[in-house]
């Protein structure tokens, strides 16, 4: 059988910041008087990051699969869209080489939390926590992440070929 590529993609989502919403990033719950707007539970890592593994499989994009005018998906834990879309990964011959996330969110730090997000996306990845970075960045007071409006996040995915 012949070796297939390594595959990779990148996905990106932003959600505007509102008071009296919980703040979920990367599966974890992060103490802050602001969370994410959405349909879902607005998981901007978890967003990134299924976007990440689709476009790695060339297949569509989160909205198309999950789409935020489906009653089914209202408040949807996004841990639903990872695990979905993974095995979509795993049924394509691929499991992740290594995924790589940035956030950016002026407040809070998330270093107290990293380790936890890290744990849990290793976790629906099925993947060593070794493989699966957390960088946080802030938007240094510019732009909607620098006031305080907004979340995003950027991910990058490696997937390789499964080894039998």
């Amino acid at each position: 059988m012949k070796a297939r590529p390594p595959r990779i993609g990148h996905g990106y989502d932003l959600h505007r910041l509102e008071p009296e919403r919980k703040l979920i990033l990367g599966g974890v719950e992060i103490e802050s008087d602001k969370g994410c707007a959405a349909h879902s539970d607005g998981d901007v890592v978890l967003h990134a990051l299924t976007d990440a593994l689709l476009g790695a499989i060339g297949q569509a994009d989160i909205g198309e699969l999950f789409p935020n005018d489906d009653p089914k998906w209202k408040d949807a834990s996004s841990d639903q869209f990872v695990k979905e879309t993974f095995q979509r990964v795993f049924d394509a011959g691929y499991v992740v080489g290594n995924a790589d996330i940035t956030v950016l969110l002026e407040q809070p730090k998330l270093s107290p939390y990293k380790k936890k997000m890290r744990e849990k996306i290793s976790y629906l990845l099925t993947c060593d926590i070794n493989k699966v970075n957390i960088k946080g960045k802030s938007g240094e007071g510019i732009g909607p992440v620098g006031r305080g409006e907004a979340v995003e996040s950027h991910a990058v995915v490696l997937l390789v070929q499964i080894d039998w």
